[in-house]
């Protein structure tokens, strides 16, 4: 991915450790802890899981537990969701969110750390927002209260207490300062997690709000996952972070990243404290003062020095709202679900973990001015299938710009996915997968079911011609069949040696909007 490349140009790279499995049945089977109503494996090639193998323990402590079990079968009900990163990033029209600002020059970056002074994007409506969310059929919506840049996008009360000025002359400095950073210190000076939870509880739409573990603009964070203020032991404090040697000194530092980032002591004990107490402080306000937050979705990860302060605040989190499914980015097992990012899992047994893939419309998860690079409505569509086909979600990302405002070209898009959903939309919605590899036949054709299995749900991504077979389905006596968005049943036959025949019609295909042709659905009752 073009953000990998990026880090890579400057010099991250993430460092891996590995978890002894015999360790971890020993702790399972010490611990006495409880067989959950889902198991917690995420998948050991999982790049998340990788940077935080080696510390955080496979098996969560006892005093840990996840969500509800009806909070997980809520999330597997969702399939279909957005994923919106909205931030001072979008000013610029930054494609790839905040990361660009590990590469901006010191003067760019302070001038990009001033931006929020300019942040007054009057085109934003969250009941908008939310009428066209409906419109795609969209089921949840996740959003950024903060990305890595540190500008969290609520009314935080929390302060930081240190800052780099990176446009100082003679070179940046660490200033002190009490400060918010937050969209009520912009002009704009209005609540956007708020509106947005509000109008989205109004048309029924659950809330995932994304949370970065790490912070640019909070010094405290150092050197915490590719921060730009950096520390001589940041190898051995941060763990994947840069690749750097225990105690470089500044020169070593200076030649080998120029100066992109700055240098500072490692963090005291109390500065880790302070910084972990802020971490927590904040969650537990984007989880008290919002109403009920279905998911948060963390982000990055942390490091083994500071891992037990951050597994205390996940403990205190789950006090705060236990219904609340976390992401498990930076916690490992300790998380209610994972996201396959930019790929569908190429099978429904990838992990025992609940997952919801985040894959971009566009070029990235943020605004892009690029109409050609939007990937079109019968891509969202076959995503989708194949996803709820393996028992999973899918998240499609797109960003609004710095005014608030959608692409045309992704409007038009999503639009047409919604009209297809509200034709196919039941073999889609609160469906589950079907047992062992039944949920697809070749290439084009995928299978989902009712939770009472008295229904499957047939999806061929071409059109089947005159006769539509499946060798795995067998229909109920005298099932009456529908293509869905057909009013009248199909005709049909069954044979034990070849399997069902569905019988169709051209009057059949063309009685199907041309924009919703993207993918057939076949309701079957067996």
């Amino acid at each position: 991915m073009k953000r990998r490349n990026f880090l890579r140009n400057i010099g991250a790279s993430g460092a891996m450790f590995t978890f002894s499995p015999s360790l971890s049945t020993i702790l399972h089977e010490s611990s006495g802890f409880a067989k959950p109503p889902y198991s917690h494996r995420l998948p050991h090639s999982d790049d998340h899981y990788q940077q935080v193998c080696g510390y955080v323990e496979e098996v969560p402590v006892p005093a840990y537990h996840w969500a509800s079990e009806k909070a997980y079968e809520d999330f597997k009900d969702i399939k279909f969701g957005v994923r919106l990163h909205w931030g001072l990033y979008s000013i610029l029209q930054a494609t790839h969110e905040s990361w660009g600002f590990l590469g901006m020059s010191r003067e760019q970056k302070q001038h990009y750390q001033e931006l929020y002074k300019t942040w007054n994007p009057e085109g934003f409506d969250a009941g908008k927002w939310m009428d066209f969310f409906s419109d795609c059929g969209f089921k949840m919506f996740a959003f950024t209260s903060k990305h890595h840049d540190g500008f969290s996008m609520f009314n935080t009360k929390t302060k930081v207490k240190k800052r780099v000025n990176w446009g100082a002359p003679g070179g940046p400095v660490a200033e002190d300062c009490d400060f918010s950073y937050s969209i009520m210190d912009t002009p704009f000076k209005r609540d956007v997690i708020k509106e947005l939870c509000d109008a989205a509880r109004q048309k029924g739409i659950k809330v995932d709000l994304y949370f970065s573990h790490p912070d640019w603009y909070d010094t405290d964070f150092r050197p915490y996952n590719y921060s730009p203020v950096q520390t001589p032991s940041a190898a051995k404090i941060a763990v994947g972070g840069r690749n750097l040697t225990p105690e470089m000194s500044d020169s070593d530092f200076k030649d080998k990243l120029g100066d992109r980032f700055f240098l500072m002591p490692d963090p005291t004990p109390d500065e880790m404290k302070r910084m972990m107490k802020r971490h927590r402080d904040q969650l537990e306000e984007l989880l008290s003062q919002y109403g009920k937050i279905d998911m948060v979705c963390l982000d990055q990860w942390l490091g083994p020095e500071v891992w037990p302060m951050l597994r205390d605040n996940m403990l205190y989190l789950r006090k705060v709202s236990p219904e609340t499914m976390f992401r498990a980015r930076g916690i490992g097992n300790y998380g209610d679900y994972y996201t396959p990012e930019g790929f569908v899992p190429g099978s429904k047994a990838n992990s025992d973990t609940p997952w919801f893939v985040i894959y971009p419309l566009g070029s990235s998860f943020s605004y892009d001015p690029d109409a050609s690079t939007y990937k079109g409505s019968a891509w969202v569509i076959h995503n989708l299938i194949d996803s709820a086909a393996k028992g999973g979600n899918f998240m499609v990302g797109i960003g609004p710009e710095g005014n608030g405002q959608f692409h045309p070209t992704a409007i038009a898009q999503l639009r047409e996915v919604g009209a297809w959903l509200r034709l196919n939309g039941e073999g889609i919605y609160a469906t589950r997968a079907r047992d062992g590899d039944l949920w697809k036949e070749g290439e084009l054709l995928r299978f989902t079911r009712t939770k009472d299995k008295k229904t499957v749900f047939a999806f061929s991504n071409t059109w089947p011609g005159e006769n539509l077979l499946i060798k795995t389905v067998k229909p109920g006596n005298h099932a009456k069949i529908y293509l869905m968005g057909y009013p009248e049943p199909v005709n049909w036959k069954y044979d034990s040696a070849t399997g069902l025949k569905i019988q169709l019609s051209e009057v059949m295909r063309t009685a199907i909007p041309e924009t919703a042709r993207h993918a057939f659905g076949f309701k079957i009752p067996v």
